[in-house]
């Protein structure tokens, strides 16, 4: 869900391919040989990624390249990690596909070894191969995908005696072909991040001859620091020729950038079986990715939207992840379904099994954010392109609005990229405002929506802002719901006047600015020292009366103090008349000071909106309901594009 921030101007403009050519036509590719699943990698696309994440080595010495790996005499090294390891139970349950085999080019001594493992992680072998003066010779090793329909993944081991070396390249995972290949389409939404944007079309330059399945790259620019003003732009353009595709548009949000790639796909196919696979500007990508999330798609029974995980770009060993889910009913995002991995050191240990993080049993997705994530054309010809919410829950409500209509979401292991991590990005930001609106949207068109339930959980939030002296953030709040009361038309325009309109609100209220520790306005910086929160309390509601009495009579126990952003807690803030607390990016604080004028103003007006929303909220949910169509069209997608 990329944060677009700032407002673009002027007309949609799409240039052509930078080389001449016309617009790409999509057509089924006839296949030729078998299909590449995914590619045995000895190491990631930048520095800072461990080559652990690839293989493991046990014991010996080796030598690991990207594409290639040696071992020295006495070594073992695993393919029983991240990106090793082959998702065996999703091919089985989703796909046509019966075996898989491995393939690979090898020079030397030594043994090959497929392994697999189970839904409890226990591992066996189920192929293997003793290798003897090879000089470049191609193996072949097959396994049957018929014992991990709960969980459980295949890899390739490789091991050397004493006086053996080997060195094994080209290492593939091949399945039988479809037919026909589906083409597939690359869609990045950039705005003013042309830096990381270029970095990833370079990404995809430089592996291009790997990516048969990708016809096309579009890029919706929506900026003002647009990415073809880089030196490095003309280059990538010459390298990617007809596939590359650049727009330019005004900014319509995570939501615009990506909807316009479905636009483009359905404009100009000659087939209903294409794929359209969304990334993020901003992220480290692992170009495989294109590969393992097309190869998957091409076989899956039935479509599907085929999602990739996220890793913490500033923790590159953590997955966000295995597969979440939305409680639409108390419009939480994020929420990881049972038995998913979670915030997990894809290196360690985990500490209940005392066995490696590895996402064994097979999991269902309820969304997956966009980040990176595969939605074949038949879908979209079913129900529509997303919702114009300018960004946050469009992946969600997509994702839910298909699973009514009988397209799942798989979010696919191992198929992964490295995003930055949610968990350093401050909740108190405009951009809650649309988290907030899109939220109760979509709960509202795909959930029972107990208005009751909503309204008790808004009032909750409520509550716990003004106790934290977090004014802005109510009146965020009390925003999104009003509009949401306002029923489709805040839609109309795809966002764009209720993003200005949320900054200019959020500006009247202090403690939305972040400063520099030591040059908060008013606040001598050798007099902000630390006091440290309490526990959570055993008796809540008690503890919460108690607070609340204490803001209503103006009463706290401390003129001023600094609080770590993760001690921010109700309970502890409420204590304070001026609070200093740290902002979650680590990159400055913010400056929350009690005003009880306007604490009283935000809680009436806040009472009548969600009172509002208890008593109209059943009618306004039939108002987006009946609307869903148009706003969901080709047709309001190209109004809004202005073309």
């Amino acid at each position: 869900m990329p944060g677009k921030a700032a407002a673009a101007t002027g007309q949609a403009a799409v240039k052509p391919a930078p080389n001449g050519h016309a617009e790409t036509t999509f057509a089924e590719h006839i296949a030729t040989g078998r299909l590449t699943a995914q590619r045995g990698l000895y190491a990631g696309p930048a520095p800072i990624v461990s080559k652990d994440l690839y293989s493991e080595l046990e014991f010996g010495s080796v030598a690991r390249e990207r594409a290639e790996i040696t071992l020295e005499p006495g070594t073992k090294v695993t393919g029983n990690t991240y990106f090793g390891r082959f998702p065996a139970s999703y091919w089985q349950r989703w796909t046509h596909v019966k075996e898989v085999t491995v393939e690979a080019v090898v020079t030397g001594d030594g043994t090959l070894t497929v392994g697999a493992s189970d839904v409890e992680g226990d591992a066996r072998v189920v192929a293997a191969e003793i290798v003897k003066g090879a000089s470049a010779t191609k193996f072949t090793l097959t396994a049957k995908l018929d014992k991990f329909y709960d969980g459980g993944a295949l890899w390739l081991d490789l091991e050397t005696e004493a006086g053996q070396t080997l060195k094994v390249e080209q290492v593939r995972w091949t399945v039988e072909s479809p037919e026909k290949i589906r083409p597939t389409a690359v869609t990045i939404c950039t705005m003013n991040r042309a830096d990381d944007c270029l970095k990833n079309l370079q990404a995809l330059a430089g592996d291009i001859s790997s990516l048969d399945t990708l016809d096309a790259i579009y890029v919706a620019d929506q900026g003002t620091d647009r990415v073809d003003s880089r030196d490095g732009f003309e280059q990538v353009a010459k390298d990617l020729g007809a596939k590359l595709h650049y727009i330019t548009q005004p900014n319509l949000g995570g939501a615009g950038g990506f909807t316009r790639g479905l636009y483009e796909v359905a404009g100009h196919t000659a087939t209903e079986h294409a794929n359209v696979l969304f990334m993020d500007d901003d992220v480290l990508l692992e170009p495989d990715l294109v590969i393992r999330m097309t190869a998957f798609s091409n076989r899956t029974v039935d479509p599907v939207i085929v999602g990739g995980q996220m890793l913490n770009l500033l923790h590159p060993n953590q997955l966000h992840v295995g597969a979440e889910y939305a409680n639409l009913n108390t419009l939480e995002p994020g929420k990881p379904v049972e038995h998913s991995l979670s915030t997990a050191d894809l290196l360690g240990i985990d500490e209940e099994t005392l066995k490696p993080n590895r996402q064994e049993r097979r999991l269902d997705a309820g969304y997956n954010g966009w980040w990176s994530c595969l939605i074949p054309y038949e879908i979209v010809k079913a129900i529509g392109y997303p919702m114009p919410f300018f960004f946050q829950w469009d992946d969600a409500e997509y994702s839910y609005r298909a699973r009514g209509a009988g397209f799942p979401t798989v979010t696919l292991p191992g198929a992964g990229v490295w995003h930055a991590d949610f968990h350093w990005k401050d909740w108190d930001e405009w951009h809650r405002y649309f988290n907030l609106r899109n939220s109760i949207i979509t709960a509202a068109l795909h959930s029972p929506f107990n208005t009751n339930l909503v309204a008790r959980v808004l009032a909750a939030q409520v509550v716990r802002y003004l106790l934290g002296m977090q004014y802005g953030l109510t009146a965020t709040l009390i925003k999104a719901v009003e509009d949401f009361l306002e029923g489709p038309e805040i839609l109309r325009d795809g966002g764009v006047a209720a993003m200005k309109e949320i900054r200019r609100i959020r500006d009247d209220y202090p403690e939305t600015k972040r400063y520099n520790a030591t040059d908060v306005p008013g606040i001598a910086s050798n007099d902000i020292g630390i006091l440290n929160s309490a526990p959570r309390p055993s008796l809540q509601r008690v503890i919460l009366l108690k607070r609340v009495l204490d803001r209503i009579l103006g009463r706290h126990r401390h003129a001023l103090g600094a609080v770590p952003t993760d001690e921010a807690n109700w309970w502890h803030i409420s204590l304070f008349e001026t609070v200093v607390v740290t902002d979650a990016s680590q990159e400055g604080v913010r400056v929350r000071k009690y005003d009880r004028e306007k604490m009283f103003t935000l809680a009436k007006r806040a009472a009548r909106v969600i009172n509002r929303l208890r008593k109209e909220g059943t009618a306004v949910k039939e108002q987006y309901k009946r609307a869903t169509p148009e706003l969901t069209s080709r047709e309001n997608w190209k109004r809004l594009y202005e073309l």
